[in-house]
């Protein structure tokens, strides 16, 4: 059985260079040098590109849509040309609408490279990265700006390095049980509201608003701040999304999973995710079940699996002959078996 989130799919077609600065300016240890005013152009692809053979005046194919990097080879080229002729090169470029250059290494800029940037507003930055090291960092920011995502109405913890997503109508218990297994020493990433973020190989991944990062509402308390209440540890900035709980007030004779062999899923950007359902009703500890819940999960990620151990015991008793002990059962089919001609055996 699976079910899907309805939550409506955000296909990001375009980032700033502005939003790429803002993101990646500590981590790759960029600076602006020139061409401020463009900030705002679209980067329209999340890879990067070596304009080594558009240096050369060889434009077919040419990733216009991308961000340029100019390692040390393509700087040293700059170099060897003279600066009018570096200024004509530049400029058949930059006039294919680039969205900005990336100077990697530290090196420095010539003068017509800042000089013909200004010129086109064309943001020129800096990072003191080596170019694999950049390239590599850069390519995982700009795609998880890319990423596919969606905004669930959920509570998002970390459950023994499970990321389990609580949900259910509003008013259900999802904080309280949030709050109560923060208090066991489980993180939270997440109350109320989760933003969801498809990484490719990655999987699923949920991380909060930055507004409410490290905030809960607590219905007859209010707003708490779970970090200064219970620690740093007790947050997290993002997790993996790796079982769906939803919460469900029972009602009686409603219809509720007794054994567990029948593996729900739950579709998250057409990801399906172990789906579970929980019936919430007074004296019922939602935080211990989340807790079982997950290890239960993890075991099965692991290749165990209770219910059907249990089941293969059920059915192999069903089957047992009225005054025969298991063992003597296990025993007689042993012997069964080893009677058997090697004809019959292959056939079998």
């Amino acid at each position: 059985m699976s079910l899907v989130d309805p939550a409506a799919v955000g296909q990001v077609s375009a980032v700033t260079v502005r939003d790429f600065y803002e993101a990646a300016k500590d981590v790759l240890q960029l600076e602006v040098l020139a061409g401020e005013e463009g900030m705002g152009n679209l980067i329209g692809e999340k890879s990067l590109n070596r304009p080594a053979l558009a240096l050369t005046g060889y434009f077919k194919h040419f990733a216009n849509r991308r961000l340029q990097l100019f390692g040390a080879g393509e700087m040293a080229y700059l170099r060897d040309l003279r600066d009018e002729t570096q200024a004509v090169i530049l400029e058949e470029i930059m006039n294919r609408k680039i969205p900005g250059i990336i100077i990697s290494r530290g090196l420095t800029p010539t003068r017509p490279l800042l000089r013909v940037a200004n010129d086109f507003k064309l943001p020129v930055l800096r990072s003191r990265l080596k170019s694999k090291d950049f390239t590599s960092e850069a390519t995982i920011l700009l795609e998880q700006k890319f990423a596919p995502r969606t905004n669930i109405h959920a509570t998002l913890v970390d459950v023994r390095g499970i990321g389990v997503l609580l949900r259910g109508s509003s008013g259900v218990g999802k904080s309280e049980c949030a709050l109560a297994l923060i208090e066991r020493g489980h993180s939270l990433v997440a109350d109320d509201y989760v933003q969801v973020h498809l990484l490719g190989d990655h999987g699923l991944r949920g991380t909060p608003k930055e507004l409410n990062r490290g905030f809960m509402e607590c219905r007859g308390i209010g707003i708490i701040n779970i970090a200064s209440i219970f620690g740093i540890r007790s947050v997290l900035p993002r997790k993996s999304i790796d079982l769906v709980i939803t919460f469900v007030l029972w009602q009686p004779g409603m219809e509720e999973d007794r054994t567990g062999l029948e593996n729900q899923t739950f579709e998250i950007l057409d990801q399906p995710v172990p789906h579970m359902v929980l019936p919430v009703r007074p004296g019922r500890d939602m935080a211990r079940l989340v807790e079982v819940a997950a290890m239960v999960h993890a075991l099965r990620q692991a290749g165990y699996d209770s219910a059907q151990e249990f089941n293969e015991r059920l059915l192999a008793h069903m089957n047992q002959p009225e005054g025969v002990t298991p063992q003597e059962m296990a025993q007689w089919q042993r012997e069964e078996n080893e009677a058997l001609p090697e004809d019959d055996a292959e056939e079998d």
